[in-house]
């Protein structure tokens, strides 16, 4: 029998040819004058005073593991390049901004100079500002030019959100410019109507990697002018492009290098990012080009309140009588309703789009009780909100009109808000990156700021609010992408080859595995060879042959049944396990029940309902080794790395009492199985080492299925993932082995690093997964050790002290690892 653990939205794998010490960031002022009015009474109250309020009484105050106090730090002035316009210093300093951060200075000098350049600092440290001046100087220049159409610049952000928020901010920094600068966002939001206009006179186009995969590049002759005087490309939040969606864009701009070489221009990157290990060299596999960093942050920071949450067990008993915690969505839902009612300006970061409609309805609902207007002003924020939602939504949290807000990651990315005084964390977002990118949308306009990570019941989340020193001490991640994956590369050399036809100048820019893959094209049918060059044979558009976020398809439109009104959207890949027939789903605010899902036509049917419960899916996995790269002896036992493919099929649905989770009962499914090949680690033991650390066979199994679990959520912790990108199998015997096994695989086509990264800090990851299990209080194992919430089998069997034990076998085998982890 093997045990599964799917990572959420893994859809069907494609083959190739049918084409698929560096110190912790921290929150920083930005060098700008705050909007905030002294009458609000949030600046009345110090982080400290807010945090001891919301962890008033005997019971509240139990709950906070740890205080991380950052003081505040001044900041460092230099003078902009004597090459920057005068102009656009103007401008800048009627915003009150006299003189720029260090580091603002030396990235923009190094634009002037032509050199590619990421500037990795912290949150709110004026990252904009540095692309923005060399930008607009030279989009001043160019609107002098005797003849053509000028410089133009193209930015790219990794969610609409924030390409509008830019673009706000560019328009206000320009307006003593005038007409030679014309920013304008070009995504699939714009209408028809203005697209043309931008095409034509758009000198400063804000977009995102999709509409540039799918719109800007296959159409490049209507761009031709555009790419002609492309003199600059700033990529926003860059640290955001890992794993396979990193892949993904870092082909997209390949072919956008590749075709402005055709219209004669060679712009220069500019890159942002929160503060990463190695920015350049990420930044380099991103683009393909050396990429020199400016990584010394001189920008002031106000003083930040860091507490580590962790909500209390309750009376009640989950799967296998396992102790069950208050759920962190829960308690992330009371602490938003306590600092609304304080008048402090909050937004909570949920890691779902369903935990952030739930904080928001219990939010609203605690808040009528007390003061009906009052729960006007807590709203939900995610993504699959219709256009005109999310405008309205970002609108009044500008405005103030919002005090607080459940949001999704798809608020994290840089959108400007002024005057927030507290960030909520439900739940650690997966990299230590993300947790100061969250922590760093309060306090943005330099004063003080309360940051709360609340603890899931998860192996990591609990392992983490009590060994803070792995969050505060710690290093922040590598970037993790790999443009070279045959499931990413294939479907982009194709989209090129439909743009203009590849040469043999070409492969060089594609990377190493380019020479291999066009053969087999070839064969495919999907390219076809002509004198020196490949041109791709079919009619239908090739940049439709990948989904450069790796969702999967055509997204499931959600839809009334009733009126026929569209909801929303879910991507493909997820649509399994969020919209099956019987699932809840909600909505601004709205509960629905899903009566029918339609896969072949991307259709999901919703009807408004109440139900007292929420529902899980669950599934059943298989896994067959298809080629071993790598193999080192661990003791008598294996570390192995290479390719798998896996069989998946959503079985059946949990129905789970709201708040509590407590389960209600199960629902049986009828889905197809979907088939993935992935890259994935995986250990096996010997007999003798079974009897070493006493495992009998009655056992085996629960002891295997219980590392799995706790080791795919400890592996966050060394690599740039979330445990829904990973996936995992144990098995007491498997056929390709012969021997006991555990798997821990990427779940996405072809790998996305994340079990390559594994291998690679194997010992480190697998005695964290040991110190976790063997540290919990539970006595037989429970959510914060080695129960999972999305366990296929329904946490059965599991074994906690048989797991620590072969733990602990294993580990005595262990080489000495060469790479420390991320």
């Amino acid at each position: 029998m093997a045990f599964n653990h799917l990572p959420a939205g893994v859809h069907d794998a494609l083959v190739p040819l049918s084409c698929t010490p560096v110190t912790h960031s921290v929150p920083m002022a930005k060098n700008h004058r705050s909007d905030r009015s002294p009458t609000d009474p949030a600046t009345r109250l110090t982080p400290g005073a807010v945090l001891d309020r919301l962890g008033s009484g005997p019971s509240r105050a139990a709950r906070i593991t740890h205080t991380e106090h950052l003081p505040p730090r001044a900041g460092r002035h230099a003078v902009w390049p004597d090459r920057i316009r005068p102009e656009v210093v103007a401008a800048v300093q009627a915003r009150g901004i006299e003189h720029p951060w260090a580091h603002q200075a030396r990235a923009a000098e190094h634009a002037l100079d032509g050199d590619s350049v990421v500037v990795a600092t912290g949150t709110a440290s004026g990252k904009s500002l540095a692309y923005l001046v060399p930008v607009l100087s030279a989009l001043l220049d160019g609107s002098e030019a005797p003849n053509g159409r000028g410089a133009t610049a193209l930015y790219l952000a990794p969610t609409k959100a924030l390409a509008a928020d830019q673009c706000r901010a560019v328009k206000e920094l320009a307006r003593p410019l005038g007409r030679a600068v014309r920013p304008a966002v070009y995504d699939g939001d714009t209408p028809p109507e203005e697209r043309e206009w931008i095409r034509q006179y758009g000198n400063y186009v804000l977009t995102n990697p999709d509409m540039l995969h799918r719109g800007i590049l296959p159409s490049h002759p209507r761009w031709s002018s555009f790419l002609r005087a492309l003199k600059y490309v700033v990529v926003d939040e860059c640290h955001t492009y890992r794993g396979v969606f990193g892949s993904h864009v870092a082909q997209v701009l390949r072919r956008l290098r590749r075709l402005c070489a055709r219209y004669g221009s060679s712009p220069v990157f500019l890159l942002a990012s929160a503060t990463a290990a190695e920015p350049s060299v990420a930044a380099g596999r991103l683009t393909g080009l050396p990429v020199v960093e400016v990584a010394d942050d001189a920008s002031p920071r106000g003083e930040l309140v860091f507490a580590l949450w962790e909500p209390p067990l309750t009376e009640l008993r989950g799967e296998r009588g396992a102790p069950v915690r208050r759920t962190a969505t829960a308690e992330t839902a009371d602490l938003l309703t306590d600092l609304t009612l304080q008048g402090v300006r909050s937004v909570a970061f949920v890691r779902s789009r369903r935990g952030a409609e739930l904080i928001s309805v219990i939010a609203q609902e605690r808040l009528a009780e007390v003061d009906r207007p009052l729960a006007r002003r807590v709203a939900a924020y995610r993504g699959g909100y219709l256009p005109e939602e999310r405008r309205a939504l970002e609108r009044a949290l500008h405005s103030g009109e919002l005090l607080g807000l459940a949001a999704t990651t798809a608020l994290e990315l840089g959108v400007d808000v002024s005057g927030l005084d507290a960030v909520l964390i439900a739940g650690y977002p997966g990299t230590r990156a993300s947790l100061w990118q969250q922590a760093g949308r309060a306090g943005r306009s330099g004063q003080g700021a309360l940051a709360v990570l609340i603890a899931r019941d998860d192996p990591l989340d609990t392992f983490l609010v009590h060994h803070p020193q792995a969050l505060f001490d710690q290093p922040v991640e590598s970037t993790v992408l790999d443009p070279d994956n045959p499931y990413v590369l294939a479907p982009h050399l194709c989209a090129a080859a439909a743009e203009l036809p590849l040469t043999e100048e070409d492969v060089e820019l594609f990377g190493p595995a380019c020479p291999e893959l066009l053969p087999q094209l070839e064969a495919a049918k999907l390219l076809r060879r002509r004198a020196k060059a490949w041109h791709w044979t079919r009619r239908e558009r090739a940049a439709d042959l990948t989904d450069i976020r790796g969702e999967g398809g055509r997204p499931v439109q959600i839809v009334e049944a009733g009126t026929g009104r569209l909801l929303g959207t879910v991507d493909a890949g997820a649509a399994h396990t969020t919209v099956h027939e019987g699932a809840v789903h909600l909505h601004q605010g709205r509960t629905y029940l899903v009566r029918s899902l339609d896969l072949d036509d991307s259709v999901a049917l919703v009807e408004e309902a109440s139900p007292p419960y929420t529902t899980v899916a669950r599934d059943t996995t298989a896994i067959s080794v298809l080629e071993t790269d790598i193999e080192v002896p661990w003791g008598d036992g294996r570390l192995c790395y290479g390719s798998v493919e896996v069989t998946n099929q959503v079985v059946s649905f949990l129905r789970r009492r709201l708040i509590t989770g407590e389960v209600l009962g199960e629902t049986k499914l009828d889905l197809p199985p979907r088939t993935l090949r992935t890259r994935a680690v995986w250990w096996t033991v010997t007999e003798d080492q079974l009897d070493e650390a006493r495992i009998h066979p009655e056992i085996l199994g629960g002891a295997l299925h219980a590392a799995e679990h706790a080791s795919i959520g400890m592996l966050p912790l060394f690599a740039t993932c979330d445990r829904w990108d990973i996936g995992g199998v144990s098995v007491p015997l498997h056929p390709d082995t012969l021997l006991p096994t555990v798997f821990v695989y990427d779940g996405h086509p072809g790998g996305a690093g994340f079990a390559e990264r594994a291998f690679h800090t194997a010992r480190a990851w697998l005695a964290a997964t040991r110190e976790a299990i063997a540290s919990c209080e539970c006595d037989s194992g429970c959510p914060s050790c080695i129960q999972s919430p999305k366990c296929g089998n329904g946490n059965d069997p599991l074994h906690k002290r048989g797991a620590v034990r072969l733990l602990t076998v294993l580990l005595k085998g262990a080489p000495e690892e060469k790479e420390s982890p991320a």
